[in-house]
């Protein structure tokens, strides 16, 4: 193959002259330049779409897994397109990344110094959080629990302090439970539940450091502890600024040195022991980035509708293979591409958007849907609150078992779930100018494969923002080698992206923005 820089320069140029003017296609077509968005869609062509997608899902991307050095070709090569076409950067300082900051979390490392006294990590205590901090002194709160008409927190001054509760619950001396009122546990004697219950009511009150003495759940800790240590890497996740309170579970062997009296002890008190807590993060930074581009409406510049697909893909097998994701997602990002470059045709002979357009390709997609995490839940480029719609794209190159024979389908998920509008205008829109068969297979919501929480859309809808997922399906080639250019139907893929673009023109054009109308179920 031929090397990166000659490819893309070859290509810039090939679309640059294959190019119709919108004059030209206005003189083709007798309705109305600025009424018609099909004078524009007519610039988003197989020919394009395959161009670009026999470079983006070749090797030499070497299949874009997040944080490699094939992403950050990818990133690379989406930016010089857009700088290419004048598309302009979303972010004020004119930069198209959007930095998200990851990590493959790993066990922290360090010691507790309680007086005179070291206490190892993985032998005498447990915790997967790192914490650091000198104390003069350890509150002791009893079981940490807070409830109606009783509190072990009553007259204690905690925040910023370090802490020590016990696991279970006041007993009334017939036996039965204070906090029911019966001989039933309430949830703060659940094994599972009460641990995190105990940090996080801790966490309200400002509490920095916990210190939890449980028995009954130490040996499970332990093994989990034990599990992880003997772990390659653990899921990537979005990094941290900074650290909440940090759970730590005490060995017998600690708390028979640090506070015998704990296992009959119930009233509150001040240990005067002072304890340096040196637990650092042993987390494997990884570097990675969105990519966010902007049409600016002319009219309601200020809101925004959301074009979004995964730039990512799940790079190479151990055996050398490389995945080289044509379709996942390939085939979305090219598709945005051609979009961005119908959308500028029409801003550049004066008909751009009411709306803002904003073209937003997130990483991450594939390790848990980090980049529109980041961008919807840390760092939003545009307010939430002003963000209209989001239409996102995941693999819309193929046709799977159900349609084989007849390839003129898309899947949708998600148009009805918070808006009456957005679907009814998805429905007209397709009517008017596609007819593609909309296929709603898996909007349902008993659908075993909950596609509709496993793309990137869904970080849209936690915040309530009106979403349409556009998918084809899976096939034999899903997360495999085979998922190449070679076997992406282009002709399918042009009918997809036209229809989105529609989409996005009618949203983005019309007088009223979505309406929210619909309470999304639990």
């Amino acid at each position: 193959m031929e090397k990166l820089s000659f490819i893309l320069i070859g290509l810039l140029f090939a679309c640059n002259s294959s190019q119709k003017t919108v004059a030209e296609l206005a003189d083709t077509d007798t309705t109305s330049v600025s009424a018609d968005p099909r004078v524009y869609a007519v610039t988003i062509t197989e020919k394009e779409l395959k161009e670009h997608l026999y470079i983006y899902a070749s090797d030499e991307f070497e299949g874009r897994e997040t944080g490699k050095p094939g992403q950050k070709k990818a990133v690379d090569y989406l930016k010089s397109n857009y700088e290419a076409m004048e598309v302009p950067a979303a972010k004020e300082d004119g930069n198209y990344f959007q930095e998200v900051p990851l990590e493959f979390p790993k066990l922290p490392v360090g010691s507790i110094m309680a007086g005179a006294t070291e206490y190892e990590l993985g032998t005498d205590f447990l915790t997967f959080t790192p914490i650091e901090g000198d104390f003069s002194e350890i509150i002791y709160a009893g079981y940490g629990i807070e409830d109606e008409g009783y509190s072990d927190y009553e007259g204690l001054d905690v925040s910023g302090k370090l802490i020590l509760i016990k696991s279970g619950e006041p007993v009334k001396k017939d036996g039965t439970y204070l906090i029911s009122g019966s001989s039933k546990k309430s949830v703060w004697s659940s094994k599972s539940d009460a641990p995190a219950a105990r940090l996080n009511l801790a966490r309200s009150k400002g509490v920095k450091g916990v210190l939890y003495y449980d028995p009954g759940n130490y040996g499970r800790y332990k093994r989990y502890y034990d599990h992880l240590k003997g772990s390659d890497k653990m899921k990537m996740e979005i990094k941290l600024e900074e650290y909440n309170a940090a759970l730590v579970l005490l060995s017998e062997t600690m708390i028979n040195k640090l506070f015998p009296a704990i296992k009959h002890e119930q009233a509150t008190k001040i240990i005067s022991q002072p304890v340096s807590l040196k637990i650092k993060s042993n987390n494997e930074a990884v570097s990675s980035e969105n990519i966010v581009a902007v049409i600016r409406g002319f009219e309601k510049p200020d809101e925004f509708v959301v074009i979004s697909s995964h730039l990512d893909h799940i790079g190479v097998n151990a055996n050398g293979d490389i995945n080289n994701g044509a379709d996942d997602d390939g085939s979305g990002t090219v598709a945005m591409l051609e979009m961005a470059e119908a959308f500028k045709q029409a801003a550049d002979s004066g008909n751009g958007p009411k709306r803002s357009i904003v073209f937003l390709h997130v990483t991450g997609e594939e390790k848990g849907l980090l980049g529109s995490k980041y961008y919807t839940d840390n760092d939003p480029v545009f307010p939430l609150s002003q963000t209209v719609a989001n239409l996102n794209i995941d693999m819309i190159g193929r046709v799977d078992p159900k349609h084989k024979g007849n390839g003129n389908y898309v899947y949708l998920i998600g148009s009805d779930k918070l808006s009456t509008e957005l679907h009814d205008l998805s429905e007209e829109v397709n009517d008017k100018y596609s007819q593609l068969t909309l296929d709603y297979t898996y909007n349902d919501e008993n659908d075993p494969n909950r596609f509709y929480y496993r793309s990137d859309h869904y970080n849209f809808v936690k915040n309530n923002i009106p979403v349409i997922f556009y998918f084809s399906g899976t096939h034999e080639d899903y997360h495999r080698p085979g998922d190449t250019p070679n076997k992406i139907n282009y002709d399918l893929l042009e009918d997809r992206a036209r229809l989105i673009f529609y989409t996005a023109w009618e949203i983005a054009n019309r007088e009223a923005r979505i309406e929210v109308d619909i309470t999304p179920s639990k």
